[in-house]
């Protein structure tokens, strides 16, 4: 530093600069350089952050593996969604190293989750973009397909695949109305009772098997809630309320029913629906009742989970923009649901299982 500061004050001086000025910086400059390592160390824990310990670099390794790939794909090709990607995966893995830096990875295992699942996510999105260039870039414009579009004329959310329309399992003129629309306009009495329904409900996903599709969402008839494996009496008040004025063959989302128990709040005067769906869970894994299983993609069983009236929000790396999914593409899923369902019940009805238990409304 001192000859730093002696040839500075030359050039200094060299430059007209009055020696007042330049004699007292070249003398101090030497006197604070014991400071600069710990004030430039200071600064750079800005712009650098420290994770230590075998969990948590064992995780960064297993996300910088994947924003490896978004860097590598954005470098590969100059598409603006690429790019966008392998910025928010950079901010995702600085948040994620500041989150590690400060708390071990048990404490905030869920908040490690959802950004380890947004990471994928990512690659996911753009595994999807690479695949969709070469597609394009193989073909002509006249040979591109068209989105796929669910029964009300809107597309169907990203990752759900429509089924091929099986034969109605209903007589014409006999069916119920089939737009799914959150507030029908005929809706049937409260009064009226249909024990033809079905609940559908999201669930800790599992596999039937090695290499095996993902189970997430399932749908069972009505009376499986009657079912004497499954909790009691909480099954019979969540079907008692499940049967009121629906629609013939209707499929009835859990969340609707907690839409309409007060957003939740009333569910303590009903019934414990966690507890009965689990077992009903373990009823269809072990073969008592019918049922039908789904993997549903990300964006299908959030809405599913939401109630009719609820909006999800999605972040689309290539629009570079927030996607905005509804009611619509909410009733669009359930179509989709219903189409699978007609192709098993056309052959035979929901068997809901043995010894099931007489419903509340036929007791009263």
């Amino acid at each position: 530093m001192v000859v730093i500061s002696l040839f500075a004050a030359i050039s200094a001086l060299g430059h007209g600069i009055p020696a007042d000025l330049v004699l007292p910086g070249a003398l101090l400059a030497p006197l604070l350089a014991e400071y600069l390592p710990d004030r430039l160390d200071d600064r750079a824990a800005g712009h650098l952050r420290t994770v230590e310990g075998d969990a948590a670099c064992q995780y960064l390794q297993r996300l910088a593996a994947l924003h490896t790939y978004l860097v590598q794909a954005a470098a590969d090709n100059d598409h603006h969604a690429l790019r966008r990607s392998a910025e928010i995966g950079q901010d995702l893995m600085w948040d994620t190293a500041g989150l590690l830096q400060t708390q071990d990875t048990r404490s905030v295992s869920s908040q490690l989750i959802d950004r380890e699942r947004l990471m994928v996510q990512l690659t996911d999105q753009v595994a999807q973009i690479l695949e969709r260039t070469c597609a394009e870039a193989r073909s002509g414009p006249e040979d591109q397909p068209r989105g796929h579009e669910g029964p009300l004329g809107r597309p169907y959310p990203p990752g759900f695949e429509p089924a091929q329309r099986p034969t109605p399992r209903r007589e014409p003129g006999a069916s119920r109305p089939k737009e799914y629309l959150p507030v029908p306009h005929d809706q049937p009495d409260d009064e009226i009772r249909t024990t033809d329904v079905y609940l559908l409900f999201a669930h800790e996903p599992y596999y039937l098997g090695v290499g095996t599709q993902e189970i997430n969402t399932t749908l069972v008839a009505a009376a499986s809630l009657l079912h004497p494996r499954v909790r009691q009496p909480d099954g019979a008040q969540i079907h008692n309320r499940l049967t009121q004025g629906r629609w013939p063959g209707e499929i009835v989302p859990l969340s609707t029913l907690t839409h309409e128990l007060g957003g939740g709040a009333d569910w303590p005067t009903v019934g414990d629906w966690e507890h009965v769906t689990a077992d009903l869970v373990q009823l269809v894994r072990t073969a008592g009742c019918d049922a039908l299983s789904l993997g549903l993609a990300e964006i299908a069983r959030a809405l599913v989970c939401v109630g009719p009236l609820s909006h999800v929000r999605v972040f689309d790396a290539t629009a570079d923009q927030f996607i905005v999914y509804g009611p619509q593409e909410r009733a669009a899923v359930l179509a989709e649901v219903d189409m699978g369902l007609s192709g098993l019940v056309a052959e035979r009805e929901f068997w809901p299982g043995d010894g099931l238990l007489s419903p509340l409304f036929q007791q009263a």
